[in-house]
């Protein structure tokens, strides 16, 4: 079964959503993603899509005339004394969307308390028919593949998931062998991007990274055919490459057809094309 592709938001981080929906179909992927909320703690307001109901009501003719659908929606932060509740007009923009998929971030270092939150999560997003999908990051209270994992499994929600990074999975030391402990009914997409052998391991260097400097998947040395090799066959890959230089001279039509042609190699290197 081929892995669907999906263009994520910070590929093209410079375009609206409308543009964004419409480079993905110039291009060729099958779906996208948006954001609606901020993904910084500070500095960032929430986007247009979740309170403009013009630019919501475009953007669903724009995704029914492309025939591109809503891969994921971000993003959930969780944090110490969350309501889940206040997620609720985020969830219902998503379902307006036809999202499948809310990239869900752990900034709570009290996993239990955590745990119980994203429990709470996924029981509000039964009712928009949204998968919840923990991102492990280095920086944040859930650092690694298993940190996620054991989050997921507790929460014991079939709407849970694990959502896997390649570049969180790499500078987490995150190992393929973890991908084979979470059930296949909990990874509903995983995000394509390279980096660097060398890297700062500071958790300001991995933030700079990975929401300015991203590398295509092939450009640098992470084992991305072996994590789509150890993924279930037929999960859809985003592909989520922020390259804040090069935005400077490439357009954002081009940065995707680069981004989509190298997630392709990769696919073809698993054995997965």
């Amino acid at each position: 079964m081929p892995h669907p592709i999906s263009l994520s938001f910070l590929t093209v981080f410079d375009v609206g959503p409308l543009e964004a929906i419409r480079i993905a179909a110039e291009t060729g992927y099958d779906c996208v993603g948006l954001r609606l909320l901020p993904a910084a703690a500070q500095g960032e307001e929430p986007y247009p899509l979740l309170t403009d109901d013009a630019l919501l009501a475009e953007a669903k003719a724009l995704l029914s005339g492309t025939g591109i659908y809503v891969s994921d929606i971000e993003i959930a932060r969780l944090k110490e004394g969350t309501d889940v509740n206040t997620f609720a007009p985020f969830f219902e923009r998503g379902a307006a969307l036809g999202a499948r998929n809310v990239l869900v971030a752990g900034d709570d270092s009290d996993k239990a308390r955590l745990t119980d939150t994203f429990a709470k999560l996924c029981e509000l997003a039964k009712g928009y028919n949204l998968t919840c999908d923990l991102e492990f990051m280095p920086w944040t209270g859930v650092k690694a593949l298993p940190d996620a994992r054991d989050i997921v499994l507790a929460a014991g929600q079939e709407n849970g998931g694990v959502l896997i990074d390649g570049l969180h999975f790499d500078r987490s030391k995150s190992r393929l062998e973890d991908i084979a402990t979470i059930p296949a009914s909990h990874i509903h997409y995983v995000q394509m991007c390279d980096g660097l052998a060398d890297y700062d391991p500071s958790d300001e260097g991995l933030i700079y990274v990975a929401r300015n400097a991203r590398l295509f998947p092939g450009e640098g040395a992470i084992d991305l055919a072996g994590i789509v090799r150890a993924i279930p066959d037929g999960t859809p890959l985003s592909v989520e490459v922020p390259k804040r230089e090069l935005a400077q001279t490439v357009s954002p039509v081009e940065r995707a057809r680069m981004g989509l042609e190298a997630t392709k190699r990769v696919i073809e290197a698993a054995g997965r094309a």
